[in-house]
Formats: C-alpha cells, structure tokens, sequence
C-alpha cells in the first residue's frame, strides 16, 4: 500500500496531492486553533500573570503578543543552551531586550515561513504543469527563506546600532571628560553626557541613562559599567568601561585616565580612516570596469567604428 501510495504521489496523481494537501491544512489549522485558543484563554492568561506576580494588561506591542502566541509550543520550537544565549545575545546588541524577545524572534521565524509556504502552495495551483518534485524543491525552499531571513534582518540591525553607537562615542567621550575636569563626579558626568547627547545621538544616550539609572538604584559603579559593555559589545566601549573600572578600583583620577584614553581613541580613529581610505582605490576598481569603462570605450572607439563602417560600406 505504502508503495503505491509513493507511486502515485512521484506521478503526481492529483487525488493523493489533494488528500495529503487536505490533511497538511486540518493539521495546520487544528493546531493553530488550539495555539490561540489556550493563548486567549482569560482564565490561563490570569493564572500565568499570578504566578508571575503581575497585573493584567494588554499586550501593547506586536512582539508581545506573538510571545504570548507561541508561548504554549515555546518548548517545542525555542532552542536551548548556546544558540538560546546567543540569539538572546545578538537581540540585546540590536536594542531588542524585553523578556519575551527571544519568543518573539522565533516566533516570528516559524510564522514567515509558513506564510511563504502557503503563498507557494497558492501559487502552485496556477501553474498545473510544473512538476511535483520541483514544487516540493521550491516549497522547502520557500520555508528555509522565511527561517532565514530574520536571521538576515537581525545581523542588519546589530551592525546598524554599532554604527550609530560607534558614531557617537567621540562625542560621549569628549563630554565626559569636559564634565570630569569641570568637577563633576562620574555619575553625574554621566548623566549630564546622556542629557546632550539625547537629540544628536539618542541610542547611546539611552545606553548612559541605563548606566546612571542602575547606580541610582544601588548598583556598583564598576558592575553598571559592565553592564554597559555587555549591552552594546563593542569593543571601544569595553576598553572605556576597563579603564573607569581600574581607575574606581586602584583610586587613580578620573579625568588623567580619561584624557590618555581619549588620546588613544583619537589615534585608533584615525587609523582607522587611514585603513578605510587605503581601501578605497579596491572598492572602486569595480564600479570603474562595470560602469565607466564600458561608456569611455563606446565614446573613444565608436566615432572611429562608425566611419571604419561608413568607409568600408561605401565600397
């Protein structure tokens, strides 16, 4: 029977493709029902916010109502270990740092790829002659771009946030070390560094009101500044965030430390300009062979290919 089932689905008979078709979409639906159901569910929602000793609220954001979506599969769909503490890693770089951003995030995953599965199978009705193997080729396909491309999306926007967050810390960093040498201490330094910077460069203001936030709370200075490292991973931020915790550990002075490092940044900053614009002779070697070459070659050489054509047709 299962040979022949086989058989008739390689031959691509459309009862068998109906019926598996038929039994894929009530699976789908059944459990997507059953998602929601347990998800809207008012009793299961205020058991879950008692247990978590919080109120009921709605949720505010899209994001978070996809976390709540996929919160009765989560186990069955989130991984564990090293990829969970990785993505949740590459989220936090990105800004995205909310308690359900990791469900989201994959939530998110498995929602677009079963989107462009189904938008697939849509179009495949209207392309009859199209072979069952090639159908099932593009349909996986389909299913992996839509697990890939969130992927894709978040590289962009780490790489995107450490621009922004990379742009101004010279800023940053001359501001602190005006506000130290005025006599201000380094939490308020701080704090006044993260109210300039609030309308030119919002993201790393953010990121020093966290910092100035968390001491206020109690925190260790040297423990909040890590959190700073930790929260933006770059690597100029690390070394500041080294250098103010050695200067708090061993009492040497502030503004000293800041200067020296601020010395140093401007070297590294011009090194890397220097690097950036050794580099440029090899990134235009490539817009000049496919752009400006061909239209100087039609311009030098075709005056003379028209009369050499002119001249020969003539005779």
């Amino acid at each position: 029977m299962l040979d022949n089932l086989r058989e008739s689905l390689l031959n691509g008979d459309p009862v068998v493709v109906m019926i598996l078709a038929a039994v894929a979409a009530l699976v789908f639906f059944w459990g997507l029902a059953t998602m929601l159901g347990h998800t809207f569910n008012p009793g299961r929602r205020r058991l879950h916010q008692l247990a978590v000793g919080g109120e009921a609220r709605p949720s505010t954001t899209i994001g978070e109502q996809m976390a709540e979506v996929i919160q009765p599969i989560e186990r069955f769909v989130l991984p564990k270990g090293a990829e969970r503490d990785k993505t949740q890693e590459r989220l936090q770089f990105a800004g995205y740092r909310a308690s359900w951003a990791v469900s989201a995030y994959y939530a998110g995953k498995l929602a677009l790829a079963v989107v462009l599965l189904l938008i697939w199978l849509i179009v495949d009705h209207f392309l009859p002659t199209m072979a069952l193997g090639r159908v099932v080729f593009v349909g996986l396909g389909a299913f992996a771009l839509g697990m890939l491309a969130p992927g894709i999306w978040l590289d962009r926007k780490v790489a995107k946030r450490h621009q922004l967050l990379r742009n101004g810390f010279p800023d940053a960093l001359d501001l602190l070390t005006v506000c130290v040498e005025s006599g201000l201490g380094l939490t308020q330094a701080l704090q006044r560094v993260a109210e300039e910077l609030t309308v030119s460069h919002p993201e790393l203001a953010g990121e020093i009101a966290q910092v100035t936030a968390q001491m206020r709370a109690g925190i260790d200075r040297e423990v909040a500044l890590k959190n700073l490292a930790t929260r933006t991973g770059l690597d100029d931020v690390r070394g500041l965030v080294s250098l103010l915790a050695q200067t708090l550990r061993f009492g040497t002075g502030i503004s000293d430390a800041l200067r020296v490092y601020s010395e140093d940044f401007r070297d590294r900053r011009m090194q890397r300009a220097e690097e950036a614009a050794a580099k440029i002779g090899t990134k235009l070697l490539f817009p000049l062979v496919i752009c400006l070459f061909p239209s100087f070659f039609v311009i030098a050489v075709g005056p003379a290919a028209i009369k050499l054509t002119e001249a020969f047709g003539a005779k």
